[in-house]
């Protein structure tokens, strides 16, 4: 690695912070682009641009300053990477990855073609194939773009809820009988060096459909673990992908691992690797786009992380409880994303709590879950 790396982040929000963390050991000079002139990256790189990664020109300019470009989101212009990486610029993940994932349609298109086993599916372009699919109810419902952190999915269980149905283009997705939610996050370099994390279980909020904390390792039979793996590692090299991939998955009540959704940048489901690997995510992610070797992603301690999300009924300049109570117990730390606003369900950091095993970190967690709220 030659000289101080310039490093373009589109999208500045805590993935982006904890990136620019990892990256301080790196020398890198990072330059973030955001449409919030208030997000968290803005006091901790080298220079911060307010804009949106949406628009064309936007994006094309900011990207021209970089040597290497990446994502902490995936709603960008992937235009405008096509563009930088014709004239040079290395661009991880690729526009074409981006494109692909950015589409929930497209994407469930690729794991058929590529064999990569997910539930079945059919693609809609209207309410009105939705009323002519009534058949393959239940399912979930899931608009082709823009969906995040549960929004733009619903369940519809029977004709009853066709109500309850978006009318834009969108994927009906089989309702899975699942037993858990796992995720396993890989990372690929230049070299076409992969590795992967341990697989980690999820445990979602029961309301807002986003991950309210999760258990590493799993607890999932060790056959399992490696299938999971195995078809993690299939999924980024089908991409052809550098840089940090979540693979979000369904373990199945007779066994089955279906892939449910995947993510081109670090992840929710692999905050906990900060303090309880020996490479975090974040590293892994500036190894694998800078093609240094992958760091060993093997676990130091067992952990749970839990979400900290704003409490409801607060909206405005955030304040915290609990946090001193919370740091007296052992192998507690606290993550906070520099958020100056909160407002109910908003992800304000995230707390991981390790453990000689699994079991201590579940109990010490349950200590302190209710303990630390975000208020305003």
């Amino acid at each position: 690695m030659k000289g101080e790396v310039k490093l373009g982040i589109l999208g500045g929000g805590q993935l982006g912070r904890m990136l620019i963390q990892a990256g301080l050991d790196f020398n890198i000079y990072t330059l973030v682009l955001d449409p919030d002139e208030n997000a968290p990256c803005k006091d901790v790189c080298h220079e911060f641009f307010v804009g949106s990664f949406r628009d064309f020109d936007t994006v094309y300019e900011f990207g021209k300053n970089c040597d290497i470009l990446t994502i902490e989101i995936e709603h960008v212009n992937a235009d405008a990477l096509e563009k930088l990486e014709q004239e040079g610029v290395k661009v991880y993940p690729d526009a074409r990855t981006v494109r692909t994932i950015q589409d929930k349609g497209l994407q469930k298109e690729f794991y058929k073609k590529h064999a990569i086993p997910t539930a079945d599916f059919r693609i809609l372009k209207d309410a009105e194939e939705l009323k002519a699919n009534t058949d393959f109810l239940p399912a979930f419902q899931k608009l082709r773009r823009e969906g995040y952190d549960g929004r733009g999915v619903t369940r519809l269980q029977s004709e009853a809820d066709l109500s309850k149905g978006f009318t834009e283009p969108s994927v009906l997705e089989k309702l899975v009988d699942f037993e858990k939610e796992i995720s396993v996050i890989v990372a690929r370099n230049a070299n076409g060096q992969v590795t992967a994390f341990p697989v980690v279980e999820l445990s979602f909020h029961p309301e807002h459909n986003l991950v309210d904390s999760l258990f590493a390792p799993a607890n999932v039979p060790y056959k399992l673990q490696r299938l999971a793996i195995e078809i993690a590692t299939r999924v980024i090299e089908s991409f052809d992908m550098v840089g940090i991939l979540a693979v979000e998955m369904f373990l199945t009540k007779d066994g089955q691992i279906l892939v449910n959704e995947v993510a081109p940048r670090p992840h929710n489901s692999g905050h906990h690797t900060i303090k309880a690997n020996y490479t975090s995510q974040y590293e892994q992610h500036l190894r694998a786009i800078l093609n240094l070797p992958l760091g060993s992603t093997d676990i130091q301690s067992a952990a749970v992380m839990l979400n900290l999300l704003g409490e409801p009924g607060y909206d405005g300049e955030a304040k915290y409880e609990g946090l001193q109570e919370a740091l007296a117990v052992p192998g507690v730390y606290i993550h906070l994303y520099g958020k100056k606003y909160t407002r109910a369900a908003r992800k304000m950091g995230h707390i991981t709590v390790l453990g000689t095993d699994l079991q201590e970190a579940q109990q010490r967690a349950e200590s302190i879950r209710n303990i630390i709220k975000v208020i305003a």
